[in-house]
């Protein structure tokens, strides 16, 4: 494990287990995943098996982020879903085990695309991998929040007007610098927000093609990761997101698709992507399509920033959350351009 401050005594945390986690049986190995700027995850071998355990980073945090407890939430409700999603086995919320509250869920072996020009993958096969991520996504959409236990995960209404007041404020708090794309889309965003009807979704927040595990050989998916920013909302917030994802330059921190030739890769236009997903969940199209993408750039440039900001102050969970924090700016200018 690279930065101390995530080290912790295994020995301690093979009895807290052993106690908690039914089945669990030491000794016990710990292994950081690589990747990763928030909630840093560990792989964690055990004579009973493989595990996985997600935890809040350590030092002064931003009120609402890192929400590992949320996370535990969701999975638990999912997991009577047909959203595919890993085992939650316990919770703990007793900082002085580990120095910060953590989760263990079930290791799901599979693939996960990094790329989502997807070069591992023979042509011919790579469409039926976006297929399968788009039927997810649209399972998530549909799952009844009412029924899984989930109504009150998220306040009802107004979803991008409160997530655009949120972003503004942490993008507030961890701001370093003047960047005038997003003092720009701060201003747009609110005057230009779509009204919203119908009832909420459940909405993932980070639908990347590598928060995905899919089975080893087959256009399937295993499990969604990464659920720190999932809540009720607007569903459509989602499928702009992942598309936004999709303009991303090919070589940046998150690998993007810009400037490809996607008939040459075999992987579906953004125009398919909506089509498809306006399939899957019965609409005829979505309007305002621009602003949800400049929303989605925007959030992801506050993101970028809060990245930076845990950087410079010692918190972060990787070695290249500066660079990752550096984005912010062309994230805002890209989202902009879009106004």
């Amino acid at each position: 494990m690279n930065h101390p401050s995530l080290q912790f005594d295994t020995e301690d945390l093979s009895r807290y287990l052993t106690a908690h986690v039914p089945g669990f049986q030491g000794p016990l190995s710990v292994e950081k995943f690589p990747g990763g700027q928030s909630n840093p995850t560990f792989l964690l071998k055990a004579q009973s098996g493989s595990y996985v355990l997600r935890r809040q980073p350590p030092g002064a945090l931003l009120k609402s982020a890192h929400a590992v407890d949320r996370e535990y939430r969701v999975l638990s409700a999912l997991g009577r879903t047909p959203v595919p999603v890993a085992r939650a086995y316990h919770l703990c919320e007793d900082r002085d085990v580990i120095g910060s509250l953590f989760y263990v869920m079930s290791y799901e072996d599979g693939q996960i695309f990094w790329n989502p020009a997807l070069p591992e993958v023979p042509v011919e096969e790579r469409s039926a991998i976006y297929d399968a991520l788009l039927g997810t996504m649209a399972a998530l959409h549909d799952v009844d929040i009412d029924e899984v236990g989930l109504s009150d995960y998220g306040r009802p209404g107004d979803y991008f007007a409160r997530q655009i007041d949120l972003w503004t404020r942490q993008y507030r708090a961890a701001q370093t610098d003047a960047l005038e794309p997003m003092e720009s889309l701060i201003e747009w965003l609110p005057a230009h927000c779509p009204a919203e009807t119908g009832k909420p979704s459940l909405v993932h927040g980070d639908f990347r093609i590598d928060n995905l595990i899919f089975m080893r050989g087959a256009p399937q998916v295993r499990a969604v990761l990464d659920w720190e920013l999932s809540t009720l909302g607007n569903p459509l917030a989602d499928i702009a997101y992942f598309c936004m994802c999709l303009r991303l330059p090919p070589d940046g921190h998150i690998a993007g698709l810009e400037g490809l030739n996607r008939r040459a890769l075999g992987v579906p236009d953004e125009a398919s992507i909506v089509e498809r997903y306006c399939e899957l969940r019965g609409l005829s199209s979505i309007e305002n399509w621009n602003f949800y993408l400049a929303f989605s750039f925007f959030r992801l440039a506050a993101i970028a920033q809060g990245v930076k900001k845990r950087a410079l102050s010692g918190n972060a969970s990787n070695e290249k959350a500066r660079q990752v924090g550096e984005m912010a700016g062309a994230l805002a200018k890209m989202g902009i351009e879009l106004t």
